[in-house]
């Protein structure tokens, strides 16, 4: 164990709560976890209790000091699934279940946002607004549960309603009021012409108006709060984040041109510019969302690990029987036989849309495709091909960022997924950058620890924190041969979406699945 001060990071997932003690060089000391449920009391919904997460958070974070063994902790801070909506009452109770993030049922209420047409939709490029996002949520309370809404206070995220809980002090971060509720901190503030073009401006009165930055000290913890987690009352209590941009601080990625991707299930892309820019195909960019005066790009794919996982699930069989016999992991036999097939996959190409396209086309409607096969190609020809399309998917987002002025100048990766060479080392030589690794890959949870470490006066910024407690471990680096090789097979794999896309959303429609 080090010498302190320490700080805890928590992280709230979509299936718990986990939580991390580092030292103010960013080496972790101790962690604990626990779980929550997730219902889905209709197809489309999704919901957790509010105070599920509490009581994983009094189980979580006493684990993680013991693991630790320390006593004192000078700052903690909360990042979170988002948007991840509450509805709660003046003294913090929640007035219904949480709303969560994948929950698809504002549908209606987002088409009235996109139709507003207004300037504040710049943040998605004046596209199509999610049904994820928080502001479509609200609204649904607002038109189907109006005796929630109106016995409601605060309507507000899953990082600021456990920040209130922890502090008493009634706030909202600038990451979730930004990103996913339209605020402009450089401009006008809370865009209340959008709001007033709703008939919502009611709502506006729902949000905290006490806007603080990432890494701002709202407070000291609650005493009754302190006693049940185990903490001093003085410890500092940082405003937090979203989950994905905790771990994009996690990785270090605070200065311009720099790039987190998390890899999982999905990829999301989080990057920092100087400018301004905007897209239909990536979200933002959100100024000051993370570092002051600088913009946050967001961009991502619906599926890319959850691609792989499909294919040794249902096609692989034989694949995972050896490597039950032989003790090994079966991505790592899928990786051999991938190993032995040269880039292109001898003409076999994958789109990676399974579940639509998030970026850079925001489709909804697109849908997987394999196309190429013939009776040469094998399980190895596959599970490659697979992989580099879900890394042609990722470069043709970087495209449509450098077409906007944006040149990513460090890749820094983490995730399940970044376990595995073959993808990295694709990753790099598709899009001819570095692919960087860090030492500690709990991004989230080192992320919110370093926010902490700001709000409890460890370091005095951001941008300084990151860098004294983020560790780069090691680079993979684009090999400039099969670069030149796969750019032929990319402009294919950019061709084969427009090809076919027509024919998708004519299936889609046929399916009853939605109006393309």
């Amino acid at each position: 164990m080090s010498g302190g001060p320490y700080t805890i990071g928590i992280d709230f997932g979509t299936e718990g709560v986990r939580v991390g003690v580092f030292d103010a060089e960013g080496a972790p000391q101790g962690s604990g976890s626990c779980g929550y449920e997730t219902k889905h009391p209709q197809a489309g919904w999704a919901e957790q209790d509010p105070d599920e997460w509490w009581s994983a958070l009094r189980e979580a974070v006493p684990a993680a000091l013991r693991d630790a063994d320390v006593e004192q902790i000078a700052g903690i801070s909360v990042d979170a699934t988002s948007a991840t909506v509450v509805a709660a009452d003046a003294d913090g109770r929640p007035t219904r279940p949480a709303i969560l993030w994948m929950d698809v049922r504002a549908a209606e209420q987002a088409k009235r946002v996109t139709a507003t047409h207004d300037e504040a939709l710049k943040y998605n490029g004046h596209g199509a607004v999610s049904a994820e996002f928080g502001l479509p949520k609200a609204l649904w309370l607002r038109d189907i549960e109006p005796d929630h809404y109106e016995a409601a206070q605060r309507v507000i995220d899953c990082a600021d309603w456990v920040t209130q809980r922890l502090t008493g002090e009634d706030t909202i971060s600038v990451n979730t009021a930004t990103c996913k509720y339209y605020f402009d901190r450089g401009a006008r503030g809370w865009p209340r012409e959008l709001y007033e073009k709703l008939d919502a401006s009611d709502l506006l009165e729902k949000f905290p108006q006490d806007v603080r930055s990432v890494g701002e000290r709202v407070g000291g913890l609650r005493r009754d709060v302190a006693e049940e987690l185990g903490l001093s009352p003085d410890t500092a209590v940082a405003a937090g984040s979203i989950d994905a941009y905790a771990g994009a601080l996690g990785l270090g990625v605070v200065e311009p041109g720099a790039l987190a991707l998390i890899a999982g299930s999905s990829h999301v892309l989080i990057a920092q510019s100087t400018e301004p820019v905007h897209d239909p195909g990536f979200w933002g960019a959100y100024p000051d969302a993370m570092v002051p005066d600088l913009h946050t790009i967001e961009a991502g794919q619906a599926s890319t690990g959850s691609v792989v996982a499909w294919l040794k699930n249902e096609l692989a069989g034989s694949v995972v029987a050896e490597a039950e016999r032989r003790g090994v992991d079966p991505y790592e036999i899928l990786g051999d036989l991938a190993g032995e097939i040269p880039p292109g996959s001898e003409g076999l190409l994958v789109l990676d849309y399974f579940q639509g396209s998030r970026s850079p086309h925001t489709d909804p409607h697109a849908r997987g495709a394999i196309s190429g096969l013939s009776l040469s190609h094998g399980l190895g020809h596959l599970f490659r091909a697979v992989i580099e399309g879900i890394c042609y998917g990722t470069e043709d987002i970087l495209r449509t960022l450098r077409d906007k002025g944006f040149e990513p100048k460090l890749t820094v990766v983490s995730g399940g997924p970044a376990a595995s060479e073959l993808w990295m080392q694709t990753h790099a030589d598709v899009s001819n950058l570095p692919i960087t690794f860090t030492k500690v890959t709990a991004g989230p949870t080192l992320g919110a620890a370093i926010a902490a470490s700001v709000a409890a006066g460890i370091h005095p910024d951001l941008p300084t924190a990151a860098k004294a407690m983020v560790e780069f471990d090691r680079t993979i680096e684009p090999d400039p041969k099969r670069h030149e090789e796969y750019s032929f097979w990319l402009e294919r794999y950019r061709e084969l979406y427009g090809a076919i896309r027509d024919v998708q959303h004519e299936v889609v429609r046929h399916l009853g699945r939605g109006e393309a």
